[in-house]
């Protein structure tokens, strides 16, 4: 896996941060690295 900080250098308009949890928690999502294994 080759993943550079680099690569996630984008804008993110601030309207588009939630503010707030979601109603329905199972629409949460959230990205996990695990570094041993190298995924995503």
């Amino acid at each position: 896996m080759n993943h550079k900080l680099s690569h996630y250098d984008f804008d993110l308009p601030e309207n588009l941060i939630a503010q707030k949890p979601t109603q329905r928690r199972g629409q949460s999502r959230l990205l996990v690295v695990d570094r041993e294994k190298q995924t995503l």
